[in-house]
Formats: C-alpha cells, sequence, structure tokens
C-alpha cells in the first residue's frame, strides 16, 4: 500500500508511542518513533518527515525544544503538539513559534487523525506554491507570453500564481496597452478551469439591448430582428472563465444583471422567463477609476465590491523601463519570425531613444513600433566592434517616438541644469 506520507512520533511513553504508531499506520502513513527530543531529532537529521507529532512534557529535551530544533532542519515540517490538560498554556505557546496545531490527552483518534490531514494538505500546498515560484523563477522573463523581468512585474507573476487556483473574482487595472488581457488568459491558463472555455467579452459602447443579448442570449422575439433564440457568452464560458475588457463601459442596466450573475450564479436570457443556471469565473479588467466612477453615481457600489476580491495592478511601462530590452528583443524576435526576417537585433542609438520614451500607449504601442521597424528594415548587416557575425539591425523606430524622446532628453536636461543653479 503506497504511504499517505511519513510522520516523526516523538514521546518518552512507550504506550503512546504504541497507540499513535498503530492508528496512523492504519491509515497508511509511514511512522518512525523516538522515546526522546534528542533521538527524534537525530531520526530527523537522517530522514525527512512529512509531519512530527511531538509530546509536549518529555525528560532532557522537552517538546518545545524539540520543536524548535525540528524546525531549524526543516521550516516546513508540521509540527503537531501533545499535551495534558494541565500544559495547553504551553501548547499554544508553542504554536506561536510554529507548530501547526495541537491535541490534548486523552485524544480522540479522528481529531488526530483529521488535524494530521490539514497539516499535510497545507505543507502540500507550501511545496506546490514553491515548485511553481522555483519555475517561475526560471522563466520570469517569459510568463505566458507576459515579458518582464522587474520587481513589479514579479509581482505580477507572483499573485497570478497565487490567485489563479481559487475561484475568486479578479479585478485586473491598468492602463490601455499594460496587457490586462494576457493577465487574464494566464489566470484562467493556471488555474483548473484551464481545460473549459475563456471567454472574451469586449464591453465596448454596445447599446444596453445588445450587449445583454451577447452576454446573456435571447428569446425568439425579444426584440426587432430576433427571428431565433441565442445562447449568450456566459452560455459558452459555462465551467470556464469569462474576461470583461473595460467593465466600466458597462451600462448601469446591465451591471444589475451582471452582479445577479456573480451573486447567484444564475441569469434570464433577453426577453424570456427562464432561470439559466452557470458556473463562470469572471476576470474583469478596467484602464478607469472605478472607485471614482463608484463616487460619482456611474458604477454600482455592490458591483464594484464583488468585482474588487483580488485586485491585479499592472503597472505602465514608463514605470518598468528596465524590461524594455527584453521586451524588444522579444518583439524583435516574434515580428522577425513572421517576416522571415531572422537575427534581428536593435541599434544601440535607438534603445537609447526607446528607454528615453515615456509610451503613453505602453507595451502595444512599443510592439506596434517593433513591428513597423521590423516590415520595413533594409536588408543588409551592420559592422560590430568585434568580428563576430551580426544579423540586420533594426536602426529608428518611429520618427513620433523619436522627436518625443529627444523632447523629454531636453527636458531633463533643462532640469539638470536648474537643480545645479539652484
Amino acid at each position: 500500500m503506497k504511504s499517505h506520507g511519513s510522520i516523526l512520533v516523538v514521546d518518552d511513553e512507550e504506550i503512546m508511542r504504541e497507540i499513535l504508531e498503530t492508528l496512523l499506520k492504519g491509515e497508511g502513513y509511514s511512522v518512525r518513533l523516538a522515546s526522546s527530543g534528542e533521538e527524534g531529532l537525530e531520526l530527523a537529521k537522517n530522514v525527512p518527515f512529512d509531519a512530527a507529532i511531538v509530546d509536549v512534557m518529555m525528560p532532557g529535551m522537552d517538546g518545545m525544544q524539540t520543536l524548535e530544533a525540528l524546525k531549524k532542519l526543516d521550516e516546513e515540517l508540521a509540527v503537531i503538539m501533545v499535551t495534558a490538560f494541565a500544559s495547553v498554556e504551553n501548547a499554544i505557546t508553542s504554536m506561536k513559534r510554529g507548530a501547526f496545531d495541537y491535541v490534548t490527552k486523552p485524544f480522540k483518534n479522528d481529531e488526530v487523525l483529521v488535524i494530521l490531514r490539514n497539516a499535510l494538505e497545507r505543507r502540500n500546498l507550501v511545496n506546490e506554491n514553491r515548485t511553481l515560484r522555483q519555475n517561475l523563477q526560471e522563466r520570469y522573463n517569459h510568463f505566458d507570453n507576459i515579458v518582464g523581468r522587474g520587481a513589479a512585474m514579479r509581482r505580477v507573476f507572483d499573485l497570478i500564481i497565487q490567485a489563479a487556483p481559487s475561484r475568486s473574482t479578479i479585478l485586473i487595472q491598468g492602463e490601455s496597452g499594460t496587457g490586462k488581457e494576457l493577465v487574464a488568459r494566464a489566470i484562467h491558463t493556471h488555474s483548473q478551469r484551464k481545460d473549459r472555455a475563456f471567454v472574451t467579452v469586449n464591453s465596448g459602447n454596445l447599446p444596453p439591448d445588445l450587449l445583454e443579448s451577447t452576454l446573456f442570449g435571447h428569446v425568439r422575439g425579444a426584440f426587432t430582428g430576433a427571428v431565433y433564440p441565442k445562447k449568450g457568452l456566459f452560455d459558452l464560458a459555462d465551467k470556464g472563465s469569462i474576461f470583461l475588457d473595460e467593465i466600466g463601459n458597462i451600462p448601469l442596466e446591465t451591471q444589475a444583471k451582471l452582479l445577479r450573475v456573480m451573486q447567484e450564479r444564475e441569469f434570464m436570457r433577453l426577453g424570456g422567463m427562464e432561470t439559466i443556471r452557470v458556473d463562470v469565473r469572471i476576470i474583469a479588467a478596467t484602464n478607469v477609476d472605478l472607485r471614482k466612477m463608484m463616487e460619482d453615481g456611474r458604477f454600482r457600489e455592490d458591483l464594484f465590491y464583488r468585482l474588487h476580491v483580488i485586485n491585479v495592478q499592472l503597472p505602465p511601462l514608463r514605470d518598468r523601463k528596465d524590461d524594455i530590452p527584453l521586451l524588444v528583443q522579444h518583439f524583435l524576435e516574434k515580428y522577425g519570425e513572421e517576416n522571415r526576417k531572422s537575427g534581428l537585433e536593435l541599434a544601440p542609438e535607438a534603445l537609447d531613444v526607446m528607454m528615453a520614451y515615456d509610451w503613453p500607449g505602453n507595451v502595444r504601442e512599443l510592439e506596434n513600433v517593433i513591428e513597423r521597424a521590423v516590415a520595413f528594415i533594409r536588408k543588409g548587416h551592420r559592422p560590430r566592434s568585434d568580428s563576430r557575425p551580426r544579423g540586420p539591425a533594426v536602426d529608428v523606430p518611429d520618427a513620433e517616438v523619436r522627436r518625443a524622446a529627444r523632447r523629454h532628453l531636453l527636458q531633463g536636461r533643462h532640469h539638470r541644469v536648474r537643480e545645479e543653479a539652484d
């Protein structure tokens, strides 16, 4: 029988060791016994354990000392303390020092097993999270088509990993062109719904009736031209995720129906009376201040707080300029491959211009600049100081970018002159 986990039992009473050994082995756990804290510590130095059950009151190295020593060996080891009623206070103190939980003597078998299962589940989650983070660290520069290595983007990547497995609603905030849909897709891809539909809704400026029909569907005769019944995007997204882009554009009357879907997981088609139940995870995005809209009466307060469960804030490109060289290389490779122009590099002076520019259109604007530059690049090679071969050099970004960057540099010089004069 496959072991459910490896457990260390540390107790100076032989009868307690035997009781716990019989109980745990009967549940499929692998068990090692120690009659003292010193013996338990030696075992832990040589054998990896998933959890430990430690008696508080023992001669020599007591339970508290054993706990501290075990946690030094393995910070994430789940340690459960066993205590008599008289020493519950010590057990609580031990929890403050890192114990997972405690049980009192005489204990119920089911109580021990439930606490142990919870402890192992938490350890497994911590290990999985660590593995994900390690994998993420290895490919931080390129995560699900999101490119970045600076601290701001690392926080975004971490939040995606943490939030994706949950069922919670996600609100992604950021200026236009910062990559909100890419983040939404990454959240879906790393969730348990990854094998189901990911449906994108461009809230745009559709009239309320047409938007409601798009979201919820309609019955025949619901409005002029509704000759046939139609399912909506929430039907298509059932068991999957729906991405509501620019949710701030949704009219107030449609917001009320959207709120009902979020609260009750049900809706009615436009013009219909039948209640349709769905299981959809909602990921919303906006480039406006929803709180300000709420205060101005243009966005429902109850919907705002329903959306504002987990908030992912995307930084503008001007606040993550260290990522520009990485983004440029990513887009050069992407559009170089599409245009059959391999080995493209950006000329250093062109990169200087890009680093000086503030990118009001963010990553989308940068991508467009590189795409155009690749499309119009002349064939040929540039010499470089060493004699190694080099691909075509993408020389100059858009004239508008160059002019704006030059203005920015001049303004920067004026500021520095003024500061020195002061």
